[in-house]
């Protein structure tokens, strides 16, 4: 035990320099539940609380990727330090990260100032990993000044971004049967900030237009509008724009005392999620070979019991 918090003292030492390999090494931690992972969060929780969160959504193929790298090529002329976080799919075989989008990020692999790793869903609804927010928080307290988490794709279920991030960035493109399915008013609701990428395709415009929209039927914000930025990634067109829009948005929240309280409102439903998933594990495990748990399903498979009604019983069992 002297050992582990010997290590654990080490390792947080290492992370809190700005060691990248201290990094790498703690996010491991964390995303395989690794009980160290969660006492070193303990130990550098303090330290964290700096850095600007910027979540990146929308459908896949729309460039997320390519605009995160464009900016964080503009971030890091202004001196910023960066963290990026790529949510992808889990491969069927392994658990890890399928399409491993680094790899569009990689001519910054050899800038010290940028931290990239990608992270699988396993999963996880709205295309977060459940390990997402601890890991935000150990590229915190390694100095990244600016994070970026960047999610598999969007859906009217996949809002789970909103609820991490400082300021929420959806993506678009023209021209995509994508684009009807972020009209939707669950998705709408999401983002701060919407790019068109892809700018130069020619219905550009009329996706604009709809968005436009979309957004008068909402009710009215106290603070801030949703922003529409065009963009073209790949040549670097309208990235300056969307620097300066999130830096707006920002400064909004900070003057309104709005950061503050979204935050909170964040790590709120963060610990109750947190609590939910180990509840269901440890419920899960002790239910584990459990013979009037098993009588219990054997009466719903036969239509004898409806599961609401099992669901009912076991949580009246004092042991459950």
């Amino acid at each position: 035990m002297i050992r582990a918090a010997m290590a654990e003292s080490e390792l947080a030492r290492g992370l809190l320099a700005g060691d990248r390999r201290a990094l790498a090494r703690a996010i491991t931690l964390v995303q395989d539940d690794d009980p160290d992972g969660r006492e070193l969060v303990r130990e550098i929780y303090s330290r964290t609380g700096g850095a600007a969160i910027v979540g990146f959504t929308g459908p896949p193929g729309a460039g997320k990727s390519t605009l995160i790298g464009a900016l964080t090529r503009r971030r890091r002329a202004a001196g910023r330090e960066i963290g990026v976080l790529s949510i992808d799919p889990s491969s069927p075989f392994s658990g890890g990260a399928v399409l491993g989008d680094r790899i569009r990020l990689s001519e910054h692999f050899l800038d010290h100032g940028v931290f990239i790793r990608s992270m699988a869903t396993r999963g996880a609804l709205g295309g977060l990993a459940e390990a997402a927010l601890q890991s935000t928080l150990l590229m915190d307290a390694a100095g990244c000044e600016e994070i970026y988490l960047e999610t598999v794709g969007v859906g009217q279920a996949e809002v789970g971004i909103a609820g991490h991030a400082d300021s929420v960035v959806l993506v678009l493109v023209p021209g995509s049967g994508d684009s009807v399915q972020a009209l939707k008013a669950g998705v709408m609701e999401i983002p701060d900030i919407i790019v068109v990428n892809k700018a130069d395709h020619p219905l550009t415009d009329v996706l604009v237009r709809e968005l436009r929209g979309a957004l008068s039927l909402a009710p009215p914000s106290a603070g801030w509008n949703v922003a529409i930025v065009t963009t073209d990634a790949l040549s670097g067109h309208g990235v300056e724009q969307l620097e300066a829009v999130l830096q707006s948005h920002r400064d909004t929240l900070g003057d309104a005392g709005a950061l503050e309280r979204r935050r909170r409102l964040h790590l709120r439903g963060e610990v109750i999620a947190l609590a939910s998933a180990r509840m269901r594990r440890a419920l899960e495990q002790r239910l584990e070979g459990d013979e009037r748990f098993e009588a219990l399903i054997d009466e719903v498979a036969e239509r004898r019991l409806d599961p609401a009604s099992a669901a009912a019983a076991l949580s009246e069992r004092p042991d459950a």
